[in-house]
């Protein structure tokens, strides 16, 4: 039985401050929980104790405390070859879906300073898991980072709403693919440090970030396929 005293530390991990602090991040439901290559600090499953924890408005219970997963933007740039960097994407759920796309085809995730909070309750659950399997580079600086993919042999692409090469041109190789948010996109700054650019050709004016940063990602895995 989790005493009182404990089960108040790991509620206050629903706050971003706490889970820096502590370097411990929630993760809810059988199915995410599962997803986890190893087991968890803590594992929850009495209903008020789930309930204290849960930032949903019915608990899907059981809940879990696991340690940071992310990793150095250098350890990620030699753990694949394929890469979609996310430039102030600030919706939770376009992360842990674009989380969840990575995962699926083989990529890994950086997330620029400024996007929404890996370890953000929301973020995990959209994630379905994936959190677990996909290399993440978090708080990550737009310019040192692409000039570091440059410099490790890496093409460096923004995707651009309008001008850009068409999605099929992407190369076989070791990719960097820069997605911004869906209205804001990617300020010029960084789509001059990006070597190529790319647009999805769409009849609406734009796409969900996290619609076209998982399109992106199938193109480019469709690329290195046999």
């Amino acid at each position: 039985m989790i005493s009182v005293a404990t089960l108040k530390r790991l509620a206050k991990l629903k706050q971003k401050k706490y889970r820096e602090a502590e370097r411990l991040f929630l993760a809810e439901g059988h199915t995410l929980i599962e997803e986890a290559p190893t087991p968890p600090e803590h594992l929850l499953t009495d209903p008020g104790a789930v309930k204290r924890l849960s930032t949903l408005t019915t608990p899907a219970g059981p809940i879990a405390v696991f340690p940071f997963l992310d990793v150095s933007a250098a350890e990620l740039l030699e753990k694949r070859d394929r890469v979609i960097f996310l430039h102030g994407v600030q919706d939770p759920g376009n992360v842990g879906t674009i989380v969840r796309a990575a995962h699926a085809f083989g990529a890994g995730v950086t997330l620029s300073t400024g996007t929404a909070d890996l370890y953000n309750p929301k973020t995990v659950r959209a994630t379905m898991g994936s959190i677990f399997h996909a290399p993440i580079a978090r708080e990550v600086q737009p310019l040192a980072f692409l000039e570091e993919a440059k410099a490790g042999g890496f093409t460096t692409i923004a995707a651009v709403p309008h001008g850009g090469e068409r999605p099929a041109s992407l190369p076989g190789e070791k990719l960097v693919i820069v997605v911004g948010a869906e209205g804001g996109g990617l300020p010029e700054e960084t789509i001059s440090a990006c070597q190529r650019t790319v647009t999805i050709p769409a009849l609406a004016a734009s796409l969900n970030a996290a619609v076209a940063a998982s399109i992106l990602l199938y193109e480019a895995y469709n690329r290195v396929l046999p």
